[in-house]
């Protein structure tokens, strides 16, 4: 009985979320914000209880990893490549100046609150740490629900930050969590070697076994049942990020890497996997939003203590803080406008990750680390209320968004097939010469297959009459030149499929 019970509150929750998370989408608020949400509110006064952190920081490394992994397998390495320098540096550098800067700020508005124990400095810069990172979870949801696209390649930007931020802040918090349970003198230069061993042997590990993943993929022959095809993937993202923790590099640096090779090689049948990613990843944000939820106390959150701490970090982070760290770290890439500068500065969400990091004091008995805890529950709840609530209306009142075009040919093509379909809008130059589809003059091995017009579709014969709007989804062996021809003709919404 106590499993069939299970898996119905289980169901509920889940049903719930779900609601919640369409709730999120009209409103325009963060769906991760409401799953949080419905967890504190199951979790209220133990009408659901759960107390383990050890399963909730269990899930929270399972889904973090396939967060990670997934993020990368989303993100087109050629538009990262342009902010790789920007990128990398805010994910290392612009993380310790985070932790610093409000870590000094802990220190000295502590006894200004008058906490029953003293904040040291350690302790100070501990808590700063697990909040160091920006959320990738929270980022990537934002930002791919969003039909809104923002300029100057801020997008890659700012999930190339959060998806390789996580490695910086983890080993902060590792290492912080080491000293001060086990009481030794922080040695800067063990520090640092720990660092740099991590993150060298993550990377490499992590596009090494993104290599493999991806030849095991194309070479292994186990078309009888194609859905096998994720499952052994989704084993392969496991394994890179085990083996490579195992050996004593990051793991989450390693599955990212591991994601983004995978997602930039030709692999087959790449639609089938990103679909399965697309809903396991959204599954692993619903049950870890929840798990936290459940395990948070709300009256601990209402302890003066806590809510006035919170409150203050919360605000400084926003305001100073992420500005001050963000503006500094990109000092020397000129490339950006001072409103690129002033957005990145403001999308620095919290979200799952400081949570789950928050939770490593308690499992490794750190001195007040249910204090820390319920401090950066908190400060995540303020970031996903002011600034997830603000990505979209940021960028319009900067002036970076501009309307993503929304694809009218719902098309998915076999990989196997080379050839490319786009989809062009017709305008009045195309048809200068004769307004058929004849005197339209397309590269050789192209092809119009079907029209659009309003909310008709047809297959379009040489004698076809076409009118600006039209929209026509063609098919080439030469995309390239495709593109460059009608561009020529001064048509620039081009949808790539």
């Amino acid at each position: 009985m106590l499993n069939e019970n299970f898996l119905l509150v289980g169901a509920l929750l889940l049903f719930v979320a779900v609601l919640a998370g369409k709730a999120a989408y009209r409103l325009g608020a963060p769906a991760l914000l409401l799953f949080l949400g419905v967890g504190m509110l199951f979790g209220y006064n133990d009408f659901i209880s759960f107390h383990s952190v050890e399963m909730a920081e269990f899930i929270g490394m399972v889904a973090l990893c396939i967060i990670l992994f997934s993020g990368g397998m989303d993100t087109t390495f050629s538009d990262i490549r342009p902010v790789m320098a920007p990128g990398v540096v805010m994910a290392t550098l612009g993380v310790i100046l985070t932790a610093i800067i409000v870590a000094i700020f802990i220190y000295f508005i502590a006894p200004l609150l008058g906490l029953s124990f003293e904040m040291s400095f350690p302790l100070a810069l501990l808590l700063a740490a697990t909040m160091s990172s920006t959320d990738s979870a929270s980022v990537f949801s934002i930002l791919r629900t969003k039909k809104q696209g923002l300029q100057e390649d801020l997008r890659p930007l700012l999930e190339l930050e959060s998806g390789s931020n996580d490695p910086m802040a983890y080993i902060l918090t590792v290492v912080l969590v080491g000293l001060i349970s086990g009481g030794a003198e922080l040695d800067l230069g063990e520090a640092i070697g720990t660092f740099l061993i991590q993150m060298c042997v993550g990377a490499c590990l992590g596009y090494s076994f993104g290599r493999v993943t991806v030849w095991i993929i194309n070479n292994i022959n186990i078309r009888s049942n194609t859905s096998l095809y994720s499952v052994l993937l989704l084993a392969c993202a496991f394994f890179t990020f085990s083996f490579t923790s195992m050996v004593y590099g990051n793991g989450y640096l390693a599955v990212y890497i591991a994601g983004l090779v995978v997602g930039n090689l030709r692999i087959a049948h790449r639609n089938m996997l990103r679909t399965f990613f697309d809903s396991f990843t959204w599954l692993l944000q619903i049950v870890l939003f929840l798990a936290l939820g459940l395990l948070v106390d709300v009256h601990d959150l209402l302890n003066p203590e806590v809510l006035y701490m919170g409150l203050a970090i919360g605000i400084f982070m926003i305001f100073v803080a992420r500005p001050l760290s963000t503006l500094t770290c990109m000092i020397p890439f000129r490339r950006f406008t001072s409103k690129a500068r002033i957005y990145v500065s403001w999308v620095g969400l919290r979200g799952a990750v400081p949570i789950i990091f928050a939770l490593y004091p308690l499992t490794h008995g750190v001195e007040h680390a249910d204090y820390l805890f319920n401090v950066v529950f908190l400060v995540t709840i303020i970031s996903l209320l002011v600034q997830g609530n603000t990505v979209s209306s940021m960028a319009n009142w900067l002036g970076l968004s501009f309307t993503v075009k929304e694809r009218t040919f719902k098309l998915t093509v076999p990989d196997h097939i080379r050839s490319e379909f786009s989809e062009l809008e017709v305008n009045k130059g195309m048809i200068r010469n004769g307004s058929t589809l004849k005197d339209i003059k397309l590269p050789g091995h192209t092809l119009v297959v079907m029209v659009c017009r309003g909310e008709d579709y047809f297959v379009p014969k040489g004698d076809t009459e076409l009118y600006p709007g039209d929209k026509l989804l063609v098919v080439s062996d030469n995309n390239d030149q495709l593109l460059k021809q009608v561009e020529q003709m001064g048509i620039q919404n081009i949808i790539k499929m």
